[in-house]
């Protein structure tokens, strides 16, 4: 039992659903994929007729864009001053707005020289530090009492963002009405660091796109403009669903100079194969998602069969195929448990099935009939009958509906969607 029970959660752990952000976990699981994205990202970082282009990136939630950026971030930073970060490291996400955004650029900005210990003036340094210490109420004379001690400025900023409604709600009202001096702040300490480092600064911020999406558009459709009046590079991400509301995307496409790169999802399935029921996967997306899957799980762990089961299952989006497996592993470390003298327990499609009914019911409690509606239109139609109808839009953010791209723009209900509406007598 313990060598079969040391296997499986060896693999749970793998199966964890977070980005490839360190180093140690590129090496371990990253595979070739998002060529074209990261080539797309760099001609328009590289390429821009200045140096405080914003750039866009879009995409379902789990598509791989977290992992991707993390090596992006890594490929660049020879030549720029990298600066990247998650929101939801930094502010409770319910709390996002564009100036705690902005703020969290100056810290992480100022974090970041810190940590590659960036030669800055002590009296330019120490301006700053006061700064951000009056602003978030982190007392002048404990700053001054502990900088020889090793007292952490940075360390204390970001808990007191994450943690603390009130610092939050204070730094807004500080900056409401004058969002101008905190942007000038922010551009000083680039000045400084740009000088000190010779190199441009570039900032990537992930996790944008897992806001709800009326903060999204309240953050970018009314306050684009400070958010992007710092004088450097900024990548952001939003979801894939924000594209599709026409006012906002003309705003982004505006703002940024039709700077705005889409991270599509696998495309498992032609438009025309997808319901068909002898259709194979498409090769090469099967074995990237394959050999994703392999560096995860051993190979005595899984049933082949059941292996390209879970890769359809996924729709073709990274955080399913994993979070789909992960389900799998739980299931069998518990039947581990209740069967210890039972070295046959692998992932198959009993294991498989069970796993599909644990988080087909997770979809279902977060839709209503209007939904199914829309879901049994576009299962039939590849689109809805409204593709800018809030429910669509939700239903799209929330991965019940997955997009796909090639000569033209489509779209499919998730295969554990599609289980729910044959189950209810829509298809």
């Amino acid at each position: 039992m313990s060598e079969l029970l040391e296997s499986f959660r060896e693999s749970y752990r793998n199966l964890e659903l977070l980005p490839l952000a360190t180093p140690e976990d590129l090496e371990r699981f990253r595979v070739d994929y998002g060529t074209e994205v990261i080539e797309k990202l760099e001609q328009l970082v590289e390429d821009s007729p200045s140096g405080d282009g914003k750039i866009i990136f879009a995409g379902h939630r789990g598509c791989g864009k977290s992992t991707l950026l993390a090596e992006f971030s890594r490929q660049l930073e020879e030549r720029y001053f990298v600066v990247f970060f998650s929101i939801s490291d930094l502010i409770e996400m319910s709390d996002v707005n564009h100036i705690n955004i902005l703020f969290a650029i100056a810290v992480q900005l100022m974090a970041e020289a810190e940590n590659r210990q960036v030669k800055i003036k002590d009296s330019i340094k120490t301006q700053f530090y006061k700064w951000f210490a009056s602003r978030t109420r982190i007392e002048t004379e404990q700053y001054n009492a502990e900088t020889t001690a090793g007292f952490d400025l940075f360390k204390i900023l970001t808990g007191k963002l994450k943690a603390d409604a009130t610092v939050r709600n204070e730094i807004k009202e500080e900056f409401k009405q004058k969002v101008s001096d905190l942007v000038a702040r922010i551009n000083e300490m680039a000045v400084v660091v740009n000088q000190a480092t010779q190199k441009e600064i570039l900032v990537i911020i992930d996790d944008l796109d897992k806001l709800d999406l009326a903060l999204v558009q309240e953050i970018f459709q009314y306050h684009i403009k400070a958010l992007f009046q710092p004088n450097f590079r900024i990548i952001l991400t939003i979801p894939i669903a924000a594209l599709r509301e026409m006012f906002l995307r003309e705003i982004l496409i505006t703002e940024t100079n039709n700077q705005i790169v889409t991270m599509p999802v696998a495309k498992l399935f032609s438009k025309g194969d997808r319901h068909q029921p002898d259709a194979v996967p498409r090769p090469e997306p099967t074995a990237i998602l394959t050999e994703m899957l392999q560096k995860r799980i051993s190979e005595p762990l899984i049933d082949p069969e059941t292996l390209e089961q879970i890769i359809i299952y996924s729709g073709g989006v990274l955080r399913e195929l994993i979070r789909i497996t992960n389900e799998c592993c739980r299931i069998c470390l518990r039947l581990i448990r209740r069967q210890p003298d039972n070295p046959t327990i692998k992932i198959d499609q009993t294991i498989l099935e069970q796993a599909i009914i644990e988080l087909r019911m997770d979809f279902d409690m977060g839709i209503g009939t209007a939904d199914y509606e829309i879901l049994k239109t576009t299962y039939f139609q590849c689109r809805p009958s409204d593709p800018k109808e809030q429910r669509f839009l939700n239903l799209l953010h929330g991965l019940y509906v997955l997009e796909y791209r090639n000569a033209e723009q489509w779209y499919d209900v998730h295969p554990l969607v599609t289980d729910l509406l044959k189950l209810r007598g829509y298809i």
